[in-house]
């Protein structure tokens, strides 16, 4: 047994050297962390994007019948005013539109959304009880707050067929029923048809006549339409509830109110109405490839596991369609948020196994396979324990934390690789397996902590990043904090035990008939899976006997040329040019070489600049094509536009080269989308424009949804794109934009200029001024620059003649309420049908309605409060009406007035470069001296997120700069190691300019700051087993101070020559776990042993995503790795050459 007391110059490391003694606990260890990893992984929530709680507050008020102009004074105005005295205010944004003020409050993400709900109901109630306040709202106004998982659906279910709306509604209805019962969802909402209510139309010219009032008809309905309790009645011991029963049981029920009777002659509501049971006017339609659907917007409750609220969704269709469905229904299911994810939960499966095999596969001829697996296993264990932490702490599997864990393969093996090489090394030296494995991480484990926690303090910065982004972005450094934690545990707790229990110096020789053995045997226990039906069984025992036969044929022999021959003549070769490099004045060469190389590469960037963006420019998975008329334009006209679009759009889906050969009957069929779902009316504004809570007839919407990019053969969705803008482009009769989803958080458009001012006229004028100058121009990249805000929305406006009025008894009052009744209508009571209740309406009949002069002449018929007598006056008596024009809405931001203008690009066309152009352009331009605009948007995010980056950058130096210092308790290996990750940019700017590659601000700059802990792993653990043989040197010589020069420079040498090997494994398998993420490969390893079809291909959403940052670390690292074998030994060296020459005054 082993001396616990190691000899001079030999570390261990205490936890290391406890585990490798108590293996049993550590094997125990294992199978805990495997299970429970397996059991979080299984059961986790997974969705598309993280849980953002966002503290931004919605305050929403109806009040029918008024101007924008009016509900900007009377409703937005002084609820603005209360809510600015809120402190931790981000900003505040409102929109008044035609009988309705929507105000967003944002606030700083250090308020809870609870704290912030509280406060902004507290100052709208302090603005209600202002007297100035209207008080004849129909509804307080609605307060709440925003979250993403529950505002937005996760999928639509699409029902149509030669079927009425009404049934289509009734089959909806019962699916909402069973979908709502599932627990991970909130709410099912129905689209695309609307509710009923009773719909009494008034004869006015006959209630004239009868002197019957809307006051008379909605208090005789509102009177008859009840049901009161009138207590306990004591009978024969026993208490009966005495109940007036009054509810309408039907619509004769309602025609057969009495409204008056005067002089004993009784005016039914029949005689001056009539009563239907109706659709409400209509505000939406709902329509898939042209045919009307009813669409149900099904909304996940917050945490709740996505793919599993699918699979609960798609089994309750198929029971539906099994029982009460007919067959005929056509049953669609769109926007299925759950086909991403589960997109993404395959790429992470099959990237960790190709990881796994990769890295398999490299340290296989650098260590031999039995050592190579002692380094793989670091991955699933790393993973395992990861699924643990984020389980346990409530962090669901979304599009960060997946691809965190896929960006973290080739890091996580990085501390497996120093631990097992550096044991192996001192086995094939002739320690025992236990000594070694002691030994072994004892050197290297200070190190390798160090490394980790360099890495982990680059990304540390972001994980604390501010605003909306980074509640997004901030999975991903959690994530990798916890994966590469997770890796650094394996590495010294796990490994060592694994390896003194299993390790082999050399590859034991093969016996090629045993191995012949096993090749039959699992071959034939393969096949007889494959006979009872168990596919992926059968195939795995079958690799498995073939990877076995292939080892001893081809891997063993082929690692041992590699092993024998290759590898020492590299280490010998890269001996003899170390010694090259730092003898004489070389050295000074290679350091000043590449200082100008990095001056080089920033002179090169700055001749070949790469376009800027925010975020990556994706392959779109839909299209949403914004159709809008003119404010006012009925619903049915713009329904009528909806449908030739529609019909355009179809036409080009259909066209030759979008489609392929059916492969059953071979004619040509359109495949590139799976859905095409057209929306008229409510809920189709613009998300860029912010939430539109109100009516919008005057706009639509037409979503296209792509097939999954590997069924697209190849085509892509681009052209499609420019396709549908250049068919639609020059349409007469609407304004209309196409657009495709961007991944990522919610962000501004790319082009956005607000204009700023009090006067809204002026406003206006100059935003129009700004447009046309703009349009004028005709920037090329530039979809339609739009403006948010017109004055062509139509109004009446009626003028009272107050002196008039009040001499015949009227007030302003009066005369609105009765114009609003008839044009509007009143909601007099309610008309139950067993669990349902539909609203009972009292209005105009339809001509009347629209007819100016029939609302004008319309007799006012009150009970005149002086001598009680019946008075009836025409409106047109004391009142006018003319036709103009108003703001189609008023838009606030800070309590400023602003109108926006706005624009997307086209593909191909860069923001920054068109919006620098404008800026030029609008120089010269005059504009009202009181009016200012402003880039903002995607502009604006940019400045403040590449600053907060910058930052970052700068603190994660700072962080990795103070761990290094703390573990080496030296000025010089900081200096050294801050130049390596300096010098690394080289390889990323290089990168940028020969490869024209996009520099993407966000993901880009997350690469660069991660490369910075990744850059520093190899250098720390190069300089600090240099550091250890010379300290070796120094007790084997019995030195006191310090060593000569010459055992300087050969210990530099030794140390770059033994740390070859770990310095190429981690840059080569880093480089390898990132490649399938930087080329976008995948490879679809379940379907391949269980259909024989690896469904391989190259790119995809994800890949776009996540390019920038993987080729990014790639070109850093792969430079970086230069820098670690040869300019940190010749800095290394030129710092102590000059401690040695100045310090010690000795000749070197």
């Amino acid at each position: 047994m082993e001396t616990p007391t190691p000899p001079n110059g030999v570390r261990e490391f205490g936890l290391s050297s406890w585990s490798v003694m108590n293996r049993t606990t550590v094997f125990v260890l294992i199978a805990i962390i495997t299970i429970s990893g397996l059991y979080s992984y299984i059961t986790v929530p997974k969705e598309s994007f993280p849980e953002v709680v966002i503290p931004e507050i919605f305050i929403g008020t109806t009040y029918p019948g008024n101007s924008p102009i009016n509900i900007e004074k009377l409703i937005t105005r002084p609820l603005e005013k209360e809510i600015n005295t809120i402190t931790g205010i981000d900003e505040i944004s409102s929109t008044s539109i035609q009988g309705y003020s929507a105000i967003d409050v944002k606030f700083d993400f250090d308020v809870t959304p609870d704290e912030a709900l509280r406060k902004v109901k507290d100052a709208v109630d302090k603005a209600k009880s202002d007297p100035d306040f209207p008080d004849d709202l129909p509804a307080d106004p609605n307060v709440f707050e925003l979250n993403f998982s529950e505002l937005l659906p996760v999928m639509n279910v699409n029902l149509s067929g030669d079927y009425s709306l009404d049934e289509l509604k009734r089959y909806a209805e019962q699916l909402e029923e069973d979908i709502e019962e599932l627990p991970e969802i909130s709410k099912v909402d129905i689209r695309g048809v609307m509710d009923k209510e009773v719909e009494i139309v008034v004869d006015h010219l006959r209630a004239e006549a009868m002197q019957v009032s809307f006051n008379d008809i909605s208090g005789a309905i509102a009177q008859e339409n009840v049901t009161i309790s009138g207590g306990d009645l004591l009978v024969d011991h026993y208490r009966r509830t005495v109940q007036v029963v009054g509810d309408f049981q039907s619509m004769e029920d309602i025609e057969n109110v009495i409204i008056k009777s005067e002089k004993n002659a009784p005016v039914y509501l029949r005689d001056v109405a009539t009563v239907h049971f109706v659709e409400q006017d209509k505000t939406s339609y709902a329509r898939e490839y042209t045919q009307p659907v009813v669409s149900l917007d099904i909304i996940k409750r917050a945490g709740e596991n996505l793919i599993a609220a699918s699979d609960g969704i798609n089994a309750i269709i198929e029971d539906a369609q099994s029982t009460y469905l007919p067959s005929n229904l056509n049953v669609s299911i769109t926007n299925d948020q759950s086909d991403q994810t589960r997109t993404q939960v395959d790429e992470l499966q099959n990237s960790i196994i190709f990881g796994v095999l990769l890295v398999v596969g490299v340290l296989l001829f650098f260590l031999g396979l039995r050592n190579a697996l002692f380094v793989g296993v670091a991955i699933p264990l790393s993973m395992f324990m990861s699924f643990m932490i984020l389980s346990a702490m409530g962090i669901t599997f979304n599009v960060m934390v997946l691809f965190s864990l896929v960006l973290a393969l080739g890091m996580l093996v990085d501390n497996g690789i120093v631990v097992v090489e550096n044991i192996y090394r001192l086995m094939d030296e002739g320690h025992s397996a236990v000594l070694a494995a002691k030994r072994g991480v004892g050197e290297v484990a200070w190190p390798i902590i160090a490394s980790t926690a360099t890495t982990l303090a680059a990304f540390l910065p972001l994980a604390i990043w501010p605003g909306l982004i980074g509640e997004f972005m901030k999975y991903l450094p959690i994530t990798l904090m916890i994966v590469l934690s997770s890796s650094l545990f394996v590495a010294l707790v796990i490994n060592p035990v694994l390896t003194s229990v299993f390790m082999r110096v050399g590859e034991d020789g093969v016996n090629k008939r045993k191995s012949m053995r096993v090749f039959l045997s699992l071959t034939a226990f393969g096949a007889l899976f494959l006979v009872l039906g168990s596919t992926a069984l059968g195939n795995i025992l079958i690799i498995a006997g073939t990877l076995t036969v292939l080892n001893s044929y081809v891997l063993n022999p082929a690692t041992k040329v590699f092993q024998n021959r290759f590898l020492p003549r590299l280490e010998s070769a890269y001996e003899r040019f170390l010694r090259f490099t730092l003898a004489e004045r070389r050295p000074w060469f290679f350091f000043f070489g590449t200082a100008s190389l990095m001056v080089l590469a920033f002179v090169l960037l700055a001749a070949f600049p790469p376009k800027v963006e925010f975020f990556p420019s994706n392959e779109p998975q839909y299209l949403n094509i914004f159709i809008s008329k003119p404010i006012g334009t009925d619903i049915e006209e713009t329904n009528r536009v909806t449908k030739e679009i529609e019909g355009m759009v179809l036409e080009v889906l259909n066209e030759e080269r979008f489609k392929r050969p059916n492969s059953e009957t071979g004619e040509l069929e359109s495949y590139m989308a799976n859905s095409v779902i057209g929306q008229v009316g409510n809920g189709t504004s613009d998300p860029q424009e912010g939430p539109s809570l109100g009516n919008t007839p005057q706009k639509a919407r037409i979503v296209v949804n792509f097939v999954k990019f590997q069924d697209r053969q190849g085509q892509s969705t681009r052209d499609l794109l420019r396709a549908v803008r250049e068919r639609l482009s020059g349409y007469p009769e609407a304004e209309i934009v196409v657009t495709k989803n961007s991944d990522g958080p919610p962000q501004g458009p790319p082009i956005n200029l607000e204009v700023r001012g009090e006067d809204y006229d002026e406003v206006l004028a100059a935003a129009t001024a700004i447009r046309q100058h703009l349009r004028g121009l005709d920037f090329p990249g530039v979809e339609e620059l739009k403006i948010d805000v017109d004055k062509r929305k139509p109004e009446l406006p009626i003028t009272i003649d107050r002196e008039k009025a009040r001499r015949y008894g009227l007030s302003t009052q009066n005369i609105g309420y009765t114009i609003r009744t008839a044009l509007f209508g009143r909601e007099v009571s309610s008309y139950k049908d067993g669990e349902d209740e539909y609203p009972i309406n009292v209005r105009f009949e339809e001509s009347a309605r629209n007819n100016v002069d029939a609302l004008m002449n319309q007799k006012v018929i009150f009970r005149s409060a002086s001598d009680g007598q019946i008075k009836e006056v025409p409106i047109s008596a004391v009142a006018t009406a003319a036709r103009s024009t108003t703001f189609s809405s008023v838009k606030r931001k800070d309590l400023d007035r602003i109108i926006t203008l706005s624009s997307n690009v086209l593909e191909g066309a860069n923001a920054n470069e068109i919006v620098q152009n404008m800026k030029g352009a609008l120089e010269g331009l005059e504009i009202p001296g009181d009016v200012r605009y402003a880039f903002t948007g995607q502009q604006e995010e940019q400045e403040k997120e590449l600053a907060f980056l910058s930052r970052a950058l700068l603190l994660a130096l700072f962080l990795i700069i103070l761990i290094i210092v703390a573990q080496f308790n030296s000025i010089t290996t900081p200096f050294i190691i801050g130049f390596s990750v300096f010098f690394s940019l080289i390889g990323v700017l290089l990168g940028l300019v020969i490869f024209q590659m996009d520099f993407v601000i966000i993901m880009t700059m997350i690469g660069i700051i991660s490369l910075a802990g990744v850059v520093v792993n190899n250098a720390i653990v190069l300089i600090d087993y240099t550091d250890l043989i010379r300290e070796r040197k120094r007790k084997e010589q019995e030195v006191a101070t310090q060593l000569p020069f010459s055992e300087v420079l050969e210990s530099i040498v030794i140390g770059g020559r033994t740390r070859l090997r770990p310095v190429l494994l981690t840059a080569i398998t880093t480089v390898l776990g990132l490649l399938p993420l930087a080329i976008g490969l995948n490879i679809d390893f379940v379907s391949l042993v269980t259909e024989y079809n690896p469904r391989i291909y190259i790119g995809g959403d994800n890949n776009v995503f996540w390019k920038p940052m993987s080729w990014a670390i790639i070109y850093g690292l792969t430079f970086a790795t230069f820098l670690t074998l040869i300019i940190v030994p010749v800095m290394y060296w030129w710092i102590n050459r000059m401690q040695y020459k100045y310090f010690f005054k000795e000749s070197v």
